[in-house]
């Protein structure tokens, strides 16, 4: 089965990511698309296995097969929490609606350490640009901050926030370079202490439920047997293109 069919017939959930769901976009900003499909069972009986993600068809897309999803999703891989909780979902079946509703089994304390580890790589590159250039990307900046805003409330409230709501004027300044270097490096600093500190007495479970992760892929998995196997329609397709049978 192509990798364009997988995304076209069986996405179960399709999001707006990037700008647009931060609630930082402006005119001329991309359309970021992410989606989660499920590949059928029996694809998974042969020697070439469905792919863990694909890359399109349409511009500013990418999508990811379930399981690979769920396993990033219980590593608190900042991007597909995200994912998990955009404002902007464009599609959901049945199966999407499950996974939605298993976001909180997804979150842990795990986080603190994986957007801290991603936020570091960022900052140690925005530092790289000032010495190169005299300044970093602002907009990558911009994005940082984001990102450790919304680690810190993650790791104080036990709810992930998406949308940056009233800052994003503030965040925008600093898109548009108007905020001095050393403030923004200020900033960042502050937001990491209150995200350590916010860890140690955070509502969020240490570990994620992995098993009632588990136990939602596996359900779908045998339900997915019980629907026509897509190799064989293919191959029947082909036989009757060539006259046979």
């Amino acid at each position: 089965m192509h990798p364009e069919t997988l995304v076209r017939d069986h996405t179960i959930y399709a999001c707006v990511m990037g700008s647009r769901a931060f609630g930082l976009a402006t005119d001329g900003s991309d359309t970021d698309r992410r989606g989660v499909f499920l590949a059928p069972t029996p694809l998974f009986w042969r020697f070439d296995k469905p792919p863990t993600h694909v890359e399109g068809p349409a511009e500013e897309q990418f999508s990811w097969e379930l399981e690979r999803f769920c396993e990033l999703a219980l590593r608190a891989n900042p991007n597909i929490l995200e994912c998990l909780h955009s404002p902007l979902v464009e599609y959901a079946d049945d199966t999407g609606r499950e996974l939605l509703a298993l976001r909180g089994a997804f979150l842990s304390r795990r986080a603190h350490e994986t957007f801290a580890r991603y936020a570091l790589g960022q900052r140690k590159k925005l530092e790289a640009d000032v010495r190169a250039h005299g300044a970093p990307r602002w907009k990558h900046a911009m994005h940082l901050l984001r990102l450790l805003t919304s680690s810190r409330d993650l790791l104080r409230t036990g709810v992930l926030t998406v949308d940056v709501g009233d800052l994003r004027e503030p965040l925008l300044a600093v898109k548009r370079g108007e905020v001095p270097w050393a403030e923004v490096e200020s900033w960042m600093g502050r937001l990491a202490n209150e995200a350590d500190e916010a860890a140690h007495r955070s509502p969020l479970p240490e570990e994620p439920d992995r098993r009632r992760v588990e136990d939602f892929l596996v359900r779908v998995r045998r339900a997915s047997v019980l629907q026509p196997d897509p190799y064989d329609e293919v191959v029947q397709g082909v036989v009757r293109g060539r006259g046979v049978g």
